[in-house]
């Protein structure tokens, strides 16, 4: 039996609208050799989410956005049906999140799986939220810098304020005087620098010749440490009388004295009086100066020819039986 041409334009066409009609639905979540549950969830705005998005669980694709519509009377408050496959234990707590899938802003819906014990069934409602969009993470972003911002400015508004009445025009002045008056001590302590060095260079031999009498009397006094020593020792048992003594009329005393040898030293300085007039003038480092030599032969002779200055007698009487 012949089939007629007819009959398979037919079959065939007839084929061809089922697979159109299948894959139109595959393209838009509907499969039709799976069992599928279908949930909703209602968002405020879905940021662009449209239908046939994937509807994602940890990044894996586990069905996809179906029908969106806006609920009546709702202020304007948007019904996305969300299509799961069965295998998928979704439960009752869940959240489905709007979330951009990529870079270019594509949208999708991913499932936060709650920790509840019942599951949901197919026709409920799950909890709902949104990622934040660019714009509101930005201002996120933006927000804790431009407080910080603020509060700068804030600061720096506040110092400048204070500097403006710290630094004001006697101040300035003030601080002018001041740096004129470091250059000017700055100069001064650079020509005394310069003076002490040309007296040092001026009077090399006179310090030399002081240094090197100095190094000798050192010597001898280092020759007769046993008698230094006494000397101590002695001033050691003067100063525990002192100690022993009455103090505060000792300190009272000790008082006026400094005062009196301050006037006296004001005097000196000044030029007035035999002192004043011997401190002021060279002549008396002349003279201390061959002083100081004439005791230092005094000294060699005494040590070289002690005879002459200590006559020693012998007193004693002849003993008689």
């Amino acid at each position: 039996m012949k089939i007629k041409k007819e009959v398979k334009i037919g079959v065939i066409t007839t084929i061809a609208i089922a697979c159109f009609l299948y894959g139109f639905n595959f393209l838009k979540g509907k499969n039709f050799f799976s069992k599928q549950r279908t949930f909703y969830a209602v968002y405020n705005d879905i940021d662009g989410l449209v239908e046939a998005n994937p509807l994602l669980l940890n990044g894996f694709k586990v069905g996809m956005v179906g029908k969106i519509k806006i609920l009546p009377n709702t202020n304007g408050r948007i019904c996305v049906a969300l299509t799961v496959e069965n295998e998928v234990p979704v439960p009752y707590n869940s959240i489905a999140k709007v979330v951009s899938s990529d870079l270019l802003g594509s949208k999708a819906v991913t499932l936060l799986l709650g920790s509840s014990p019942s599951l949901a069934k197919t026709g409920d409602t799950l909890l709902s939220s949104q990622e934040d969009n660019l714009k509101e993470a930005v201002n996120k972003t933006i927000a804790p810098l431009q407080a910080k911002a603020q509060s700068l400015l804030a600061s720096l508004d506040s110092l400048m304020i204070v500097f403006k009445q710290v630094f004001n025009e006697n101040t300035q002045k003030n601080l002018a005087k001041s740096f004129e008056s470091i250059k000017g001590a700055i100069g001064s302590l650079e020509i005394t620098s310069f003076r002490l060095d040309t007296l040092v260079k001026t009077e090399k031999v006179k310090i030399s010749s002081i240094l090197t009498k100095i190094n000798k009397l050192a010597t001898t006094l280092a020759d007769n440490s046993d008698k230094l020593g006494n000397a101590i020792n002695n001033f050691s048992n003067i100063s525990d009388s002192i100690a022993k003594s009455n103090l505060v009329s000792a300190i009272n005393n000790a008082d006026v004295a400094l005062n009196q040898a301050s006037i006296i030293m004001t005097k000196i300085n000044k030029g007035e009086g035999t002192m004043g007039m011997l401190v002021n003038n060279d002549s008396l480092y002349k003279k201390l100066d061959k002083t100081s030599e004439d005791l230092d032969k005094l000294l060699k002779d005494v040590r070289l020819n002690p005879n002459r200055y200590i006559n020693i007698r012998n007193k004693r009487k002849p003993y008689k039986d």
